[in-house]
């Protein structure tokens, strides 16, 4: 199983001016990323930093910001990396928000933050992401979309779609949601999410997501706490109903290209526009491909055994 390595860096911060949050900030060889998302982070409580060994300098920058840094070690199944931290770790604060490493945390979501906190009856935040894809901010082709990302402590954790997993399927949760057991509200101002350190390392990341998305589609268990797929649901639910819809229709890859880059007008955003919008249907497609490929070797196999 998954175990703590090390834990190092600061306490949890009192200062009246410090956000009360403990933040979760999963990472893997981001030593490119990390130090921009992390400076964003200097006035809030606590930050932990759970890494899966990298190789790069992504530990030592954690430390210099006083992040706690976390070795996690993946050995397949479940919990995956963040739902891991939420059952491990002992935070020191009421609310926990979860950053990804490539994401940062503005001013104004900070203040607003401080003061929805204190919302004693709501127990989750939707927070919207701002785009920024090969040095543009997207704005159209469905790029933006909102997670659950802030919640109090116990009242909030990942659904498990797929409890075999292993790494080829990323050690950390894919398009798993958070669901908050309690009221719900959306905070205004987004986090803002540079979506492309290299398109060779956004292609490699990718590819272990079509990995999970093919197996879950293929062989997927539905859990008490999963989100089910409503097209009146959430924009989580509603796009896990459309996505469900366009994987059985012939050229749904190239459908979900026209539909992003012409009818949600993807176009608008130039170059990376396209370039988002076509990486988009090649996943699905990729997904696709590996879906029948499952299939295909469940099929030889039972063919074998008969």
């Amino acid at each position: 199983m998954e175990r703590v390595e090390e834990i190092a860096g600061s306490q949890p911060a009192t200062s009246a001016a410090k956000l009360p949050v403990s933040v979760v900030v999963a990472a893997r060889n981001e030593e490119k990323n990390l130090p921009r998302c992390l400076d964003a982070l200097r006035d809030v409580g606590e930050v932990w930093v759970i890494d899966s060994q990298s190789t790069d300098a992504t530990p030592e920058i954690a430390r210099t910001f006083g992040a706690k840094v976390v070795q996690f070690h993946y050995q397949g199944g479940w919990p995956k990396k963040r739902q891991w931290a939420m059952e491990t770790l002992s935070f020191g604060f009421d609310w926990i928000l979860l950053v990804d490493a490539d994401e940062v945390l503005t001013p104004q979501l900070a203040q607003e933050i401080r003061t929805a906190i204190r919302a004693s009856e709501v127990d989750g935040y939707y927070v919207s992401l701002r785009m920024h894809f090969l040095g543009r901010v997207l704005r159209h082709g469905d790029a933006s979309f909102w997670k659950l990302a802030l919640f109090r402590r116990g009242k909030g954790s990942y659904e498990c779609r797929l409890r075999s997993q292993d790494a080829s399927m990323a050690d950390m949760e894919v398009h798993e949601h958070i669901v908050v057991e309690g009221p719900t509200r959306r905070l205004h101002n987004p986090l803002v999410h540079h979506n492309v350190e290299s398109l060779s390392r956004y292609i490699q990341k990718h590819d272990e997501y079509s990995n999970w998305e093919a197996r879950v589609l293929v062989q997927g268990e539905r859990g008490e706490r999963e989100l089910v797929p409503a097209f009146w649901g959430t924009q989580a639910q509603r796009r896990r109903w459309l996505k469900k819809k366009l994987y059985a229709v012939p050229g749904s890859p190239v459908l979900l290209f026209l539909y992003r880059y012409f009818l949600r007008l993807g176009f608008m955003d130039g170059v990376p526009g396209l370039i988002y919008c076509g990486f988009q249907a090649v996943q699905m497609f990729h997904t696709k491909a590996k879906i029948y490929e499952l299939k295909t070797r469940s099929y030889g196999a039972r063919s074998e055994g008969n």
